[in-house]
């Protein structure tokens, strides 16, 4: 038999067909392994502990890929539906008698859906209440003046109520819907993960013990170790792939927000010192070199931040920034919660913040407190439109460019007075030329109407 080779021991089975995992006499002849390739017993034992070893190497890549997939699997399981230990015990930072009273512990642990089902309902009664201050401006304007106009004009409003209702109910129904088949796809995904994870386990337990037996075992059932081995290496490692849940959130805006649009102005009290603000006080740039300016209480001295001169007691408030001109910003409002007049040090006020990150066309949005990301299809905007309703307590954020909303907090309690603030970011390297600029108002008419 020409292929087979001798190990110089005649009476011990010396050789080994690839091709069928069988061990040969290197003194008999057997036509039926004519033309296999024949290899020595030690020999086709060095090539399959390397191959082991490769097997081994690659197995545990995919299973700490494996593991940190499951992981990730699991926290947005979680924020879709957060799991709350230990949520019946009183609040250590407050006189709330569970952490579920407390508002800031709530906003810490709510999930993903609650969040958005919350701002849903906030947008929904802020709809309403612009209504009812439309009719009450058009009323000042003496546009219902007579009893049947303002008959006519609370019909309208009750109808405009009851249409909003159904719209809520049918919004909160499809992101209950979707909700569900997102949490459904996550635990799937969850138990696909954990056998891949058992079976890679197994496998590497199998192969560190190939690799470290005597010849012959290591040879036994090898095709079999490496048929499994390889099947399992060819299992795809794909996360759940869920609905996005901002698709739920309300498009469209309250033509009534221009009514109330503000024409706030920059307070240079309170501006970083790399900040330059235009003469009309309606533009903010960031420069690489501080300036040299007295210092002052409030003034910013870490963050490029400014503050707007006015401060809301009482009141619904809205005004809209361009941010075109800017790639990272912050925007929102600061509440000086121990002091009315000012004069607290930027860095103790209460802040409700929206960042924007441009990255090509598209921008990324995190909201503070708690910071978290909001999970919107990004499309380029040039302006943002800021809600604020002291006595609802809420803050609503839109994108004015393409007319939807990106966020809201509600349920808020204002102690002190309420400001706008602005920021830009400083870059990480080179000049940055990104500025923010408070738009004027736009004159509203008698005859606005409000679409929910």
């Amino acid at each position: 038999m020409p292929a087979v080779r001798r190990t110089g021991s005649r009476s011990r089975c010396g050789c080994s067909a690839t091709t069928t995992q069988t061990l040969l006499c290197g003194r008999c002849r057997a036509r039926e392994h004519d033309g296999h390739a024949v290899y020595g017993v030690q020999e086709a034992a060095g090539g399959y502990r390397r191959l082991f070893q490769e097997l081994l190497n690659a197995s545990r890549e995919k299973l700490g890929v494996a593991e940190s997939m499951l992981a990730d699997e699991r926290d947005r399981m979680a924020a879709v539906q957060p799991r709350l230990p230990g949520a019946g015990l009183p609040c250590p930072s407050c006189d709330s008698a569970s952490l579920l009273e407390c508002p800031k512990w709530l906003l810490r642990i709510k999930g993903e859906e609650q969040d958005f089902k919350e701002m849903i309902e906030s947008e929904y009664r802020i709809r309403f209440q612009l209504m009812i201050e439309e009719m009450n401006f058009q009323s000042l304007q003496g546009c219902l003046f007579n009893l049947n106009v303002r008959e006519n004009g609370l019909n309208q409003l009750m109808e405009f109520a009851t249409e909003l209702k159904e719209k809520s109910q049918e919004t909160l129904q499809r992101l209950n819907v979707l909700g569900k088949e997102n949490m459904n796809k996550l635990k799937e995904s969850e138990v696909r993960l954990s056998e891949q994870i058992c079976g890679l386990q197994r496998i590497i337990a199998e192969l560190e013990k190939k690799c470290g037996d005597y010849t012959l075992a290591l040879l036994q059932n090898a095709r079999y170790s490496v048929e499994r081995s390889e099947s399992l290496l060819r299992q795809c490692l794909e996360p759940a792939q869920i609905t996005d849940l901002s698709l739920c959130l309300v498009t469209g805006m309250s033509r009534t927000l221009s009514i109330l649009q503000r024409a706030v102005t920059l307070d240079p009290k309170t501006a970083h010192p790399c900040l330059v603000l235009s003469e009309d006080l309606r533009s903010v740039s960031l420069r690489n070199v501080q300036q040299d300016i007295p210092g002052s209480p409030g003034r910013f001295v870490f963050g490029a931040t400014v503050l707007g001169v006015e401060g809301f007691t009482s009141g619904r408030h809205y005004w809209e920034v361009d941010v075109e001109k800017a790639t990272k910003w912050q925007l929102g409002i600061s509440e000086d919660s121990a002091r009315s007049d000012g004069g607290l040090p930027a860095a103790s006020r209460e802040k409700f913040l929206l960042t924007g990150s441009l990255m090509g066309t598209d921008y990324t949005f995190w909201v503070f407190p708690p910071l978290k990301r909001v999970f919107l299809r990004g499309e380029q905007m040039h302006k943002v439109g800021v809600f604020l309703d002291r006595e609802y307590g809420q803050v609503a954020f839109y994108d004015v460019t393409n007319r939807s909303l990106i966020y809201n907090f509600s349920s808020l309690a204002f102690r002190g007075a309420v400001k706008p603030i602005f920021s830009l970011c400083f870059p990480s390297g080179g000049a940055s030329s990104d500025s923010l600029s408070v738009c004027f108002p736009h004159v509203s008419p008698c005859d606005v109407n409000v679409s929910p």
